[in-house]
């Protein structure tokens, strides 16, 4: 047996200090978790997963399809409204003639009543009703004709720009039924006529007539004849491009062995 040798125990060199990090903010850094149980996600855009209500999905394609189809020039003028700058100085001069709601009214005739005056003169206010507008517009009582663009069915207003162009009345159409539904105390009003202005309007009102004549009762002869609809998606537009340079690309080959 060989003799027994003593190892030599080497010391255990120290173990070297730890790097601490030098801090160069006050603010910790805390790694996010977005595992289950863990932070909350960050919001993400899920209007392609949204399940619509029905009317909102009818809404949609109805004007997609009105966009893709051809347009008779009959329902092709209702989408060429009145321009934002004059829309506003337009329903600004028209919130002046809202009509009375019943609380005002009824204080009035008590006011009336109270002082026993037998004639109170009725304030100028806007008209509406399709039926009363048609009615003043054929007894050439109004003055101006505001005709929403998205009045449906659309037979409802169908025939009034005739009519007004018949009776040299200016009308325009404006965006939104809602808009000139909340002029007259209704969700929507189809249009809405101005028989008379005050003193202090005349000068805005004139400059507007003058705008609508311009656009539309000037121009609706020409407005017959102008068809609209008729645009092409984003896919059907990409594939009539690859076929105009297919079509590009082969008449340059057929060049060269020419």
């Amino acid at each position: 047996m060989p003799p027994k040798t003593k190892k030599a125990t080497q010391a255990a060199a120290p173990a070297a200090p730890a790097k601490t990090e030098e801090k160069t903010s006050v603010w910790e850094k805390k790694a996010r978790n977005y595992s289950v149980g863990g932070n909350i996600q960050h919001k993400r855009d899920l209007t392609r997963f949204t399940k619509w209500p029905h009317y909102i999905i009818m809404q949609r394609k109805k004007r997609i399809l009105q966009q893709r189809l051809t347009v008779p020039p009959a329902l092709a003028q209702f989408t060429r409204t009145l321009d934002a700058n004059n829309a506003g100085l337009l329903f600004k001069l028209l919130k002046e003639y809202r009509p009375e709601d019943k609380a005002t009214k009824k204080a009035r005739l008590a006011k009336a009543a109270e002082t026993k005056s037998e004639s109170t003169t009725k304030p100028v206010v806007l008209k509406y009703g399709i039926n009363h507008i048609t009615k003043l517009i054929e007894d050439k009582k109004a003055t101006l004709v505001v005709i929403a663009h998205d009045v449906d069915p659309i037979e409802l207003v169908l025939y009034l720009p005739a009519l007004c162009k018949k009776n040299d009345i200016p009308y325009c159409f404006v965006k939104g039924k809602a808009r000139l539904g909340q002029l007259v105390h209704k969700k929507t009003a189809t249009a809405v006529a101005l028989t008379n202005v005050k003193d202090k309007d005349r000068q805005a009102f004139s400059n507007l007539v003058s705008t609508v004549r311009a656009q539309y009762n000037s121009k609706y002869d020409e407005m017959r004849k102008h068809w609209g609809g008729g645009i092409l998606g984003l896919r059907s537009q990409a594939v009539l491009s690859r076929r105009e340079q297919a079509k590009d690309k082969e008449a340059k080959d057929k060049q060269k062995y020419q």
